[in-house]
């Protein structure tokens, strides 16, 4: 069984602000004893505690060269150092049952994403976090490549393959009666009929939105013909889910994020894809509607934006740390 995504795994947003609260408090420095007992009481309390503090330590190591605001970790080392042999068994377990259920599946869902980062890192094209690049393949097929993706090219005399590693990507592909043109993406096989499509892959799912022409899908088990308007999510378990094609699904590669009366929540989680760090929003903020285009080369103009239409607050108490808050009502 696949690991779930971290969006079902990781702890309440509730739990994530106090995970924050305490990094703050170690980062001031003031009564440093004292909040180090505290915290180990609250670790001690649950095991979504636990989870909590190793996802804002990872973001914190990973962000500490850039700012260096953070505190310094090793100040909590007789903390860790406590914990060390039970966070390599929780790790273990937690692979062990292929992710069960319960948080520790998400152990294994991170163990996952550093084995996709490390080959993405490999990868023939690449983007960082926030970048959006128009890239043009050797026959003339034209690519727009999505914040924080991968993918190799690998093209012969009988047929022109890209591999999507992570992320996602617009194609339109050029004609070459000769050579097919196939996306592999995981276990699935996409054929482009002279289309424009956009696929992406994350989280061991697989969508594809075919915008013009034809794509055939094959994932081993089940071959269908997508055809122009349609689109197809493949779950993590195989299942197919198809519908109508979200034209919104390409505004990404004119910069735009589009929103058409969707949850501030999914707004959100999507935008989020181009922030470095976390991005999280309270569950009365999450539920608000939103309407609009958004520019997705400029995320902290987006909050900007939001915060004018509907009635929430950002907070950042750290450069890579930033949540959306339901505003008080006067």
């Amino acid at each position: 069984m696949a690991a779930p995504s971290p969006s079902q795994l990781l702890p309440s947003h509730a739990v994530l602000q106090e995970a924050a609260d305490w990094f703050a408090a170690l980062r001031s420095g003031d009564g440093a004893e004292r909040d180090r007992q505290r915290l180990q009481a609250w670790l001690d309390q649950r095991e979504e505690h636990r989870v909590a503090w190793r996802y804002i330590e990872d973001i914190g190591r990973r962000f500490a060269p850039l700012y260096g605001d953070v505190p310094d970790l090793a100040a909590v080392g007789a903390l860790k150092a406590a914990r060390k042999q039970q966070r390599r068994r929780q790790i273990i377990a937690g692979l062990a049952v292929a992710a069960c259920g319960s948080l520790l599946g998400w152990t294994a869902w991170r163990q996952q994403s550093v084995q996709r980062w490390a080959l993405a890192h490999l990868a023939d094209h690449r983007t960082a976090i926030g970048e959006i690049r128009d890239l043009t393949l050797p026959d003339g097929t034209r690519v727009w490549l999505n914040t924080d993706s991968a993918f190799n090219v690998r093209y012969s005399t009988e047929v022109r393959r890209v591999e999507l590693v992570t992320g996602e990507m617009l194609i339109e592909t050029a004609h070459d009666a000769l050579r097919p043109f196939i996306v592999t993406v995981g276990r699935a096989r996409m054929m482009a009929l002279g289309t424009r499509f956009t696929v992406r892959y994350a989280d061991d799912s697989t969508y594809l939105a075919v915008f013009d022409g034809r794509v055939e899908l094959d994932t081993g088990g089940k071959r269908q013909i997508i055809n122009t308007g349609e689109q197809v999510t493949i779950a993590a378990d195989g299942v197919w889910q198809l519908d109508h094609a979200n034209r919104a699904r390409e505004a990404w590669a004119n910069g735009i994020l589009l929103a058409e009366d969707i949850s501030l929540g999914d707004l959100l989680r999507e935008l989020g894809r181009y922030v470095p760090g976390h991005l999280g929003v309270s569950p009365e903020a999450a539920a608000l509607r939103v309407v609009g285009g958004f520019p997705l080369r400029d995320p902290a103009q987006v909050l900007a934006l939001i915060t004018r239409v509907v009635p929430v607050r950002v907070e950042k108490p750290f450069p890579w740390w930033t949540t959306v808050e339901l505003r008080a009502s006067r």
